[in-house]
């Protein structure tokens, strides 16, 4: 199928879609957000909207889903390399801060909107979560195992120590404050270097 693109963007119109209900969402709330407001921003129709997307909800969905599908690429590529354990955890844990911060408003929304997806939605996107998480798990453990990161404390309580961190970026991380987004994710990942060392 051939992409629909705005003749003076370029831009694919499930990107325009995407990118104005991101906005809208974020400046309104998706509870406070319509169709009609979205259509209008993206300068489609309805019509567009319900081809690409079944519904608000799935444009919900979506804006996260789309930050997942990238750290999930990501975090695969630094699992699989060959570099030593500790600097692949290292690169993982910095990098979802920065791709985090690089959406600062998708995972906002979400995080503000998820209670309105319907309960097959929300089970979908905790199961992209948890195999997210399961992959990062999975690298302490190799380390863990390979007697180069502490065992006393659970891999899991670790996952979740780094991630709570993560998933409030949103609520005081700003561009113009004291830190960069690198130095945010070189500190948090540090963090969890420190809370593994032997």
């Amino acid at each position: 199928m051939a992409k629909v693109t705005d003749a003076d963007t370029g831009t694919p119109v499930p990107q325009r879609l995407l990118a104005a209900a991101t906005r809208l969402f974020a400046e309104q709330g998706y509870d406070r957000t319509s169709v009609q407001e979205i259509v209008e921003a993206a300068g489609v129709t309805k019509g567009a909207l319900y081809h690409y997307f079944g519904s608000k909800e799935d444009l919900l969905q979506e804006v996260y889903a789309r930050v997942l599908r990238l750290q999930q690429e990501r975090l695969d590529a630094y699992a699989d390399s060959d570099a030593p354990i500790e600097e692949r955890l290292r690169d993982a844990a910095a990098d979802v801060v920065v791709t985090t911060i690089d959406n600062l408003d998708d995972a906002a929304i979400f995080f503000r909107s998820m209670h309105h997806l319907s309960p097959e939605k929300n089970k979908q996107v905790r199961a992209e979560r948890r195999r997210y998480h399961e992959r990062f798990r999975a690298l302490i453990e190799e380390g863990q195992k390979a007697g180069v990161f502490s065992t006393a404390t659970p891999a899991d309580l670790v996952v979740d120590y780094h991630f709570g961190s993560v998933h409030h970026l949103s609520t005081w991380y700003r561009p113009d404050g004291p830190l960069t987004q690198q130095q945010v994710a070189d500190h948090l990942a540090d963090l969890l270097l420190r809370a593994l060392r032997p």
